[in-house]
């Protein structure tokens, strides 16, 4: 005869892995809507909710619509969210930690970098010295704003000044919201746009405890605890190749180009 024993219900975990985009493959909302509700209801009715994130960040959209659906979705069924660092919880990989209630991290974990990046390049010098005429027609002042190969604009860069400045104050009213009470009397500490290992965050506030998946399961579920891990489904390597070959070039230039966290 053979006996059964008690096995403890897995502790769902939400996988937040990649870079923070909206083309396909990417860490993005429309690959995690569904898998945001089926972890929050996995958690159950006032249970937990493990959010397991390594990433360095990337776009500002996708970083609040993933972590206001994680905020909503809790809310509705009053789980409790433990966000943990991997390997590196930056900028927009941060912005998804805040949507837990408690952040651990790793003493080493990279964390915070709370700022706005953007930039390109520009070349109307090389096209000059190469006897290559540009010629570009538009209707509307601003449409050829950012163009790399027509001189920069005072405007054009008080323009893109503005727009990091009002990303970098949402960012900041964020993390000043989720983390309230929490943040040293100094925000330049933490809002300067620098990142810090997890030893400096946690001394800062950033983060509540250090510790790691693992620990954070044990703690929840014993010696015997086992996750439930959600994370989306990716077709075999071989299909994806052609289209990541193309798909990682136009997304390199237009994410260099556009303010990322």
């Amino acid at each position: 005869m053979r006996l059964l024993f008690w096995r403890p219900r897995p502790i769902p975990v939400l996988e937040l892995h990649g870079t923070l985009a909206a083309r396909p493959g990417a860490l993005n909302i429309a690959a995690y809507g569904r898998l945001i509700a089926a972890a929050v209801a996995a958690a159950g009715t006032g249970g937990v909710l493990l959010l397991d994130i390594d990433s360095p960040g990337g776009s500002p959209v996708q970083s609040d619509l993933i972590a206001a659906r994680i905020r909503a979705r809790a809310a509705e069924r009053r789980v409790r969210v433990i966000a943990v660092i991997g390997e590196v919880g930056a900028s927009g990989g941060y912005w998804l930690a805040c949507a837990g209630d408690e952040v651990v991290a790793n003493a080493m974990s990279v964390v915070g970098s709370i700022g706005v990046v953007g930039g390109g390049f520009g070349a109307p010098e090389a096209l000059a010295r190469l006897g290559i005429e540009r010629r570009i027609y538009t209707a509307g002042e601003n449409k050829r704003r950012l163009d790399p190969f027509s001189p920069e604009r005072p405007q054009d860069r008080a323009f893109v000044q503005s727009l990091l400045d009002e990303l970098h104050g949402r960012f900041k009213d964020w993390v000043r919201t989720r983390r309230a009470g929490r943040l040293p009397a100094d925000e330049a500490l933490v809002f300067d746009g620098g990142w810090m290992t997890g030893a400096r965050a946690k001394e800062l506030g950033l983060v509540d405890r250090l510790g790691d998946l693992d620990a954070v399961l044990r703690e929840l579920g014993g010696a015997k605890a086992r996750a439930a891990t959600f994370r989306p489904r990716r077709p075999g390597w071989l299909a994806r190749l052609p289209r990541m070959m193309a798909r990682e070039v136009v997304a390199a230039v237009v994410e260099e180009t556009w303010p990322r966290l």
